[in-house]
């Protein structure tokens, strides 16, 4: 379980790997079973037919020269083959051999077209990783006396950022989390997001109380606004969910807006840690008052807090009935914390039918008793 950072859709490795070398293997494939037919079958049958297809195939795998080099070699061997039944050598050999050789000049262009958006794919692909490196930085295993085990899931094919989001500071004697959903998808919620991550990294050090952070949250979400009107970002709104969690004690601050109640985890039990005045959703709270109830709970060694968006709550299966997060937790309350989000997402992935269809990020906090080495924190 990589637990320390953000965990991509998994791709399935191994079966890409295997297609891909198929997908290499079948010009030469075809052209050993054009061979063996020729062999096996009566003059009349004229499988080397088969050939033309060899330099399209190649072009799905093959870099431009491999592709050509398989054009050239379908050609030799069709002209073997009929030299080898003891056919003329006329018009019909030199014309099938100028059809091979033209199909291969359109193979080898559609294969240097490919190889080009292949390799812009993968530099695409390698500034969305450094995005994310930056966006969605990685958490520390560890902040003081607090393990994190992160679960992140982007929706979107191929994305590695999606609408959710999530971060954790260690400020003078406590942690900091954050964990949030921004509406929507797309860029304009990753916009949202990147925004509220900065506002929080920026103010979640000197802020006096998680209301006080919460107000400027809103307030970065406003400033963006106002610096730029046209973006969609200011159109939008993110449920967030802030938890402070002193360094002594046995106790946990949380502050609610409008987002998924945690799951707090004590021993065997597991219950839902609701807010008596949940506030509202960030660049929402214009439209009431900006009062912030903060719920103190008790935390203390051993114990579990799981944080989580939508996308893991509302995730449903065939019959449309939503996942029972709740009564996973409690079968894995013996789990190691570091397996829980490994679990959480095999079975979220069995129980949506094979596919997520929303972001899902899910935040494991647990308290261990024992403060991380100086060197663990951020």
């Amino acid at each position: 379980m990589h637990a320390a950072g953000p965990r991509p859709r998994p791709r399935p490795a191994t079966t890409s790997r295997a297609q891909f070398n198929l997908g290499r293997a079948l010009p030469v494939l075809v052209m050993i079973v054009v061979v063996v037919a020729d062999a096996i079958t009566p003059d009349a049958e004229r499988v080397d037919r088969l050939l033309f297809t060899v330099p399209a195939l190649a072009a799905a795998t093959w870099s431009v020269w491999g592709t050509i080099g398989m054009g050239v070699a379908a050609m030799a061997l069709r002209a073997v083959l009929v030299l080898g039944r003891g056919g003329p050598v006329g018009d019909e050999l030199l014309a099938s051999e100028g059809l091979i050789l033209s199909i291969t000049a359109v193979a080898a262009w559609i294969s240097a077209v490919r190889t080009r958006y292949e390799r812009d794919l993968a530099e695409v692909t390698a500034v969305a990783d450094v995005v994310q490196r930056v966006v969605l930085r990685p958490l520390p295993p560890r902040l003081g006396p607090f393990e994190l085990h992160l679960l992140y899931v982007a929706a979107a094919a191929k994305a590695r950022i999606g609408g959710d989001f999530y971060e954790a500071v260690q400020i003078p004697g406590a942690v900091r989390i954050m964990l949030g959903d921004v509406q929507g998808k797309g860029l304009g919620a990753v916009e949202t997001a990147s925004v509220l991550l900065g506002a929080f990294r920026s103010t979640a050090y000197d802020a006096p109380d998680l209301g006080a952070l919460a107000d400027r949250l809103d307030e970065g979400l406003a400033r963006y606004a106002a610096w730029d009107p046209d973006s969609d970002a200011a159109e939008r709104f993110a449920t967030v969910v802030l938890v402070e969690l002193p360094d002594t004690g046995a106790t946990a601050r949380l502050l609610n807006c409008g987002h998924p109640a945690p799951l707090l985890q004590r021993g065997t039990t597991v219950t839902t840690v609701e807010v008596a005045e949940p506030s509202l959703p960030l660049n929402l709270a214009g439209l009431a008052d900006s009062r912030h109830h903060i719920e103190e709970f008790p935390f203390g060694p051993g114990d579990r807090l799981l944080l989580y968006t939508d996308g893991v709550s509302e995730t449903r299966d065939r019959a449309g009935v939503f996942y029972p997060l709740e009564e996973r937790a409690r079968q894995w309350g013996d789990a190691p914390s570091a397996q829980v989000p490994e679990l959480l997402h095999r079975d979220l992935a069995t129980y949506g039918g094979g596919g997520l269809d929303d972001d899902v990020a899910a935040l494991l906090v647990a308290r261990t008793g024992a403060p991380a080495p100086p060197d663990a924190s951020r």
